[in-house]
């Protein structure tokens, strides 16, 4: 019943997807392990191995996908990549794995260019819906209410509210939520055109919505602890991590979000899992397998006790308890998602979220160059700053700049070396701010709190309601100075801005944890590889 519940699903929609329902992201974050590394997580011991690339979502389901490789006799290796990640190694023919299990059947879509993927089944299913602080949700009158994507618009423009969302460009919840506020703005459920994303009324109000982004992310996971360590409004998430969230809010004692589903735009996320075609019959048959186990009754009912879904009419009772009504869960509600639009519709409205009509990025680079990054360090800081400001590179990753975005540069050793500005936020002008940094020797030692703090200062000087403000700060090395000088700033100023580290040669990561705590921020793991981290830290803003 449950296959033919999702196979139904599949052919009326392509779903999109979940960008993470459940796993604590720490502050430190695992880098993406490339398929020459060895695998994020392992399970079973059976002769053969199928390798997995895998959405970090599933992180969670880590037991059962053990407990389901043990029973059918194989290993299963796990690399745990972000969605544009697994669409491009598709792309590319995922010649070092034998499954894909992204978020979304939409990536399915958009990188199996060369119909590698047979076999692919959802493994669960969970909304996308708007979490908002109980308090907040009665005071708008949207407790016990069907709610529309123009009611929170209208909220949003009254000031009554704003909220926490992932990048469209890098996580599936945040495509998700917006390809259904592109629908309900539009007043259809299906069938979304280039024609459509050109409509000037729906320009204006879809700039006016997500003007109201207060934080930005790329990681679904990582927005709930975000959201649970600061003070914020309202997230939009899945409903699996609104409730991994409120269990651990009703614990602290503190106020519980309330769940809206926005009836003109609701989005659900699948979690296909598909076989990677490389001709090995033996390979396909242990993944079989392990795809069976993982269908079970047993292992779907173990998913669904995690606040997944495993069917759209709403879910067992032995695991009711977990959807609790007390926070706006509506598990009798038979959910309706939109239609996803093809392929180029998709890739041109991701492409105009990402240039035109997503709140403008303030992003102030502080880049290390003391005397320790000569040689390869700096050869690989720079070819990092040319993936992310030379814009033919950058659109590869959805990562483009955005129309009225800002970008700065401080370079240090142990003072500053200099501070550089894009003029504008045109191709021309990044590409000569790049050329700029690429101009630069290192030199000298190290200190990362005054870049950090000279950061903070500028970025002050604008107005911090129009953009989403970030600091990135990569370094090699562990600072000489006293962060007293860090700890004025903040005293000055407040911690509103994110300061994102990125880890690199023999850098202290606890000195980095700490601006990453003190700013509600994260810090990346460079050493494997820095182009990635940088790729990676640019989807948060």
């Amino acid at each position: 019943m449950i296959k033919k519940i999702t196979a139904i699903l599949l052919v009326l929609c392509t779903i999109l997807s979940a960008g993470g329902c459940g796993a604590l992201a720490s502050k430190f974050s695992d880098s993406s392990s490339g398929s020459n590394e060895a695998p994020t997580f392992t399970a079973g011991s059976g002769d053969t191995t199928i390798r997995i690339l895998s959405g970090s979502e599933n992180r969670e389901l880590e037991d059962i996908i053990a407990d389901c490789a043990e029973n059918a006799g194989i290993r299963v290796e796990m690399d745990y990549q972000g969605s544009v990640d697994i669409m491009r190694s598709l792309r590319d023919g995922a010649g070092e794995y034998d499954a894909v299990w992204p978020a979304s059947s939409i990536w399915l879509s958009l990188g199996d260019t060369g119909h590698l993927i047979k076999h692919s089944q959802s493994v669960s299913l969970t909304p996308v819906v708007f979490g908002i602080r109980q308090s907040l949700a009665e005071e708008l009158g949207f407790v016990g209410k069907d709610v529309s994507v123009n009611d929170i618009l209208t909220a949003i423009t009254d000031g009554k509210m704003t909220f926490c969302m992932t990048s469209a460009t890098q996580s599936n919840s945040g495509a998700s939520a917006y390809i259904g506020f592109l629908y309900a703005l539009l007043g259809k459920q299906e069938g979304l055109t280039e024609q459509d994303l050109q409509d000037k009324s729906l320009q204006e109000k879809i700039r006016t919505l997500l003007n109201g982004v207060d934080r930005s992310s790329g990681s679904s996971d990582w927005l709930k602890d975000m959201f649970l360590s600061g003070s914020y409004d309202a997230m939009v998430n899945y409903e699996c991590l609104i409730i991994d969230a409120n269990e651990q809010l009703e614990a602290e004692g503190r106020e519980p979000l309330y769940v809206v589903y926005p009836y003109d735009g609701l989005s659900l996320a699948d979690s296909p899992l598909g076989y990677a075609d490389h001709g090995d019959d033996a390979k396909e048959e242990a993944f079989l397998a392990f795809q069976d186990e993982l269908m079970s009754p047993d292992s779907q009912s173990r998913i669904e006790a995690t606040g997944r879904r495993i069917t759209a009419n709403g879910v067992s009772d032995e695991n009711r308890e977990v959807f609790n009504p007390a926070w706006g869960i509506d598990t009798d509600r038979i959910l309706s998602p939109i239609q996803m639009p093809d392929a180029e519709v998709l890739m041109a409205a991701l492409n105009l979220y990402q240039t035109n009509f997503k709140k403008p990025s303030l992003n102030i680079y502080c880049l290390d160059f003391s005397g320790s990054m000569t040689g390869t360090g700096e050869e690989q800081l720079k070819e990092a700053m040319s993936q992310i400001l030379i814009q033919e590179n950058a659109e590869k990753n959805l990562l483009q700049a955005n129309d009225g975005e800002i970008n700065i540069a401080i370079l240090f050793d142990d003072e500053i070396m200099d501070v550089l500005y894009a003029k504008d936020s045109s191709a021309a002008s990044l590409e000569s701010l790049y050329n700029q940094i690429a101009d630069f020797d290192t030199r000298g030692g190290t200190d990362i709190y005054t870049p950090a703090a000279l950061a903070y200062e500028i970025a002050h000087n604008y107005d911090l309601s129009q953009y989403t403000p970030a600091v990135i700060l990569m370094t090699d090395g562990q600072s000489m100075d006293d962060p007293d000088v860090f700890e004025d700033a903040l005293a000055e100023y407040g911690n509103d801005i994110p300061v994102f580290s990125i880890t690199f040669g023999d850098a202290d990561p606890s000195q980095l944890e700490e601006l990453a705590d003190e700013t509600n921020a994260r810090v990346f793991d460079g050493t494997k590889n820095l182009t990635e981290a940088f790729r990676n830290v640019k989807g948060y803003n």
